[in-house]
């Protein structure tokens, strides 16, 4: 099987062409006027690990379990939920995902009739096994695991707490899945769908395009301004988790796709406005996360994908395409964002089980 039209010049030169971005960042992101005006403030020394959280609609989320009864905020999570968006500059996602878990740590704890200062580790296991008597899953179980330990790590750092009673709770075993993902051939056929004679399908092909060539999560494809292209260089500039700012290569199919849509598809729907954001809806606003959900799960079934098409799923794609190829882990790791190298090595996993399967189906006498 071929690589997609364009792959070819961008995984012959994406090592260099790293090399080179990663020399300039600095370079390049202090002259590129910045979108957002937030500058975080840096963590203080010795700060609380905070895990962002992953985003995207859970499993247990599309199962629809029962709701948990609503309270409000204890003050000490308003506190961390301050201390993760000023200090650790954490996504709005995250803070979001965090504020849910521990508005349901507030409902248990006030029909407990405790404070947070009370709470033992008897009190956290039967919160969880609430959790689990509400068919959650083992993932969700852990994610307010997570939250609830950097909760109270921040409250004992800031000394308002003598202990943490999460110390000595184990988190729940969970399997270890190997992404998804979709075969070159399934990129071609998705890639082919949108009808780029209107100005929404040039939209669409330019998001497709830009979302395989860039591995880019959706929070940063919808947030992508109108100026973070370097034609020339062939480079785009990303507004990452915890507002951190990275460039990636883009390939030349994609940089074609994103130019004829300047020309002849945004201009129609921005219409008399002039938005700073590069990807609009059919109004002229910013198309929100949502929307391209709803619009690449319908491109999906139209392409005739036996899972259901994400973000994720092409991000997936993309980085296993490239694994398969020959650019290396680090490489990977700049482009997807990824804060620490040991999150891109589950595509080594991937490539793993890949050649298992060509060995066993190819070979005579496996």
């Amino acid at each position: 099987m071929l690589p997609p039209p364009g792959w070819e010049r961008t995984l012959l030169t994406v090592q260099p062409l790293l090399r080179g971005a990663e020399l300039t960042n600095r370079h390049k992101l202090a002259n590129m006027p910045s979108r957002d005006p937030r500058h975080p403030a840096p963590a203080r020394k010795g700060s609380v690990e905070v895990q962002p959280v992953a985003a995207g609609p859970s499993r247990e989320a599309q199962a629809a379990p029962a709701k948990a009864p609503c309270a409000p905020l204890i003050p000490e999570a308003q506190l961390f939920l301050d201390y993760a968006r000023v200090e650790k500059g954490l996504a709005v996602n995250s803070i979001e995902s965090y504020r849910r878990d521990l508005t349901e740590f507030s409902a248990f704890l006030s029909r407990q009739g405790k404070t947070l200062a009370a709470v033992e580790r008897d009190d956290i296991r039967s919160f969880l096994r609430q959790l689990y008597e509400r068919d959650l899953g083992a993932r969700s179980v852990a994610r307010h695991l997570v939250s609830l330990r950097n909760l109270f790590r921040f409250m004992v750092r800031e000394g308002r707490l003598a202990g943490d009673p999460t110390a000595e709770i184990e988190a729940p075993k969970l399997d270890q899945s190997l992404p998804k993902y979709m075969t070159v051939d399934e990129v071609d056929q998705l890639l082919a769908i949108p009808d780029v004679s209107t100005p929404l399908g040039l939209r669409d092909k330019a998001m497709l395009e830009l979302l395989y060539a860039t591995g880019m999560r959706v929070s940063e494809l919808v947030h992508v301004g109108a100026g973070d292209f370097d034609m020339g260089l062939g480079l785009i500039r990303c507004l990452g988790k915890g507002n951190k700012e990275r460039l990636i290569p883009v390939g030349k199919s994609a940089l074609q796709a994103v130019e004829a849509y300047l020309l002849g598809g945004r201009p129609i729907l921005a219409g008399k406005r002039n938005p700073s954001w590069l990807f609009l809806n059919a109004r002229g606003g910013r198309l929100s996360r949502v929307g391209f959900w709803k619009i690449l799960g319908a491109y999906g079934r139209r392409a005739g994908l036996a899972t259901g098409l994400t973000p994720h799923l092409v991000r997936h794609s993309f980085a296993t395409h490239l694994l398969e190829r020959g650019a290396d882990l680090r490489s990977i790791q700049l482009m997807l964002g990824h804060s620490d190298i040991s999150t891109t090595q589950i595509y080594t996993h991937v490539l793993k089980e890949r050649l298992k399967q060509v060995y066993q189906s190819h070979h005579p006498r496996a």
